[in-house]
């Protein structure tokens, strides 16, 4: 009997801790609609909700790729920096038109996410050290290609930045449209599959005979893909290009999303729904504190306390 009382509250509180792992961020974003419903004025504006998917749109983008590289158990500190890559290329490269410059911007993010994860899958380097390599590289590089922010006037980008079709903004059906894809990789293809086998074990997957250097630096590939199109998406809202700031801190808002959102950063499970959720669980974070007159600085202390939390509710479960 006495073992039946002392198991009962650890099977409870084990299954407390899955609930909150999996479902906890979906909570978090309903309190905080309630809350702002209650106490903010004009949150409930149509206005306001675009504002809020248009802000978060790049950043949703960013954390699909982190996921993906979370997933094998890696981590890509450069996301922020290809972004900043990416609206230099545009910069550089839309005299040519918007769409060869847009081309460019991505081929420039295929390039350093495939150094990454040369660097990663063959070479042989920590994912942490190399990613934070060329988080410093690549925003020099984009310096160095575009020293100063350059406004941008070209009548696609500026559409793209701006416009709406059937009433929702067109970064907002990019980042919906690119979540749908990547849900589908992850659930259906046989490359998702791979990815969650890598970050599972490694070394079984080794075994079984998957192509894991391989599946590694496709995973470095498309994050570098994704972090520049949300380059592109963050460019053309601004109406400018600015290497200097862009994308700046963009790697703690995407490792935030994804952890929040259910993916665990010792890989073998990525959550693509959940760090959709979990990045809007940021942007209204950020909202809320902005709109009651708190620091900017608030948003960082609670991104690490969000973090710190959302790990250990991961450990305590295993």
């Amino acid at each position: 009997m006495t073992e039946a009382t002392t198991a009962r509250p650890a099977f409870e509180r084990a299954a407390l801790l899955a609930w909150l792992q999996r479902y906890g961020v979906y909570a978090a974003v309903v309190a905080l609609v309630l809350f702002n419903a209650a106490f903010t004025p004009n949150f409930l504006a149509v206005g306001n909700f675009r504002t809020q998917f248009v802000q978060v749109a790049p950043i949703v983008v960013v954390s699909l790729g982190m996921a993906l590289v979370i997933g094998t158990e890696g981590i890509d500190l450069s996301v922020g920096s290809v972004m900043a890559l990416s609206a230099s290329m545009i910069a550089l490269y839309l005299g040519y038109g918007a769409w060869p410059a847009m081309l460019m911007a991505i081929l420039a993010g295929a390039v350093a996410g495939a150094v990454g994860g040369t660097l990663v899958a063959v070479v042989g380097v920590q994912p942490i050290v190399a990613t934070l390599a060329l988080l410093v590289g690549i925003r020099g590089l984009a310096n160095v290609l575009l020293p100063q922010l350059k406004e941008i006037r070209n009548p696609t980008l500026t559409a793209l930045g701006s416009e709406s079709a059937l009433g929702v903004p067109l970064v907002v059906l990019v980042a919906l449209a690119l979540t749908l894809v990547v849900l589908f990789v992850v659930r259906k293809s046989t490359f998702g599959r791979q990815v969650v086998a890598v970050g599972g074990n490694r070394i079984a997957a080794e075994l079984a005979g998957l192509p894991v250097r391989r599946i590694l630096l496709l995973v470095y590939v498309v994050s570098g893909v994704l972090a520049a199109v949300a380059g592109i998406l963050a460019s053309s809202r601004l109406q400018a290009s600015d290497p200097t700031s862009l994308g700046l801190f963009m790697e703690l808002s995407a490792i935030t999303a994804v952890v929040v959102g259910g993916t665990s950063l010792t890989g073998g499970r990525v959550r693509v729904l959940g760090t959709v959720m979990g990045a809007l669980l940021m942007q209204l974070l950020q909202a809320t504190l902005i709109k009651h007159n708190l620091p900017q600085s608030w948003t960082q202390m609670a991104q690490a306390v969000i973090i710190l939390a959302a790990v250990y509710a991961a450990r305590e479960r295993r």
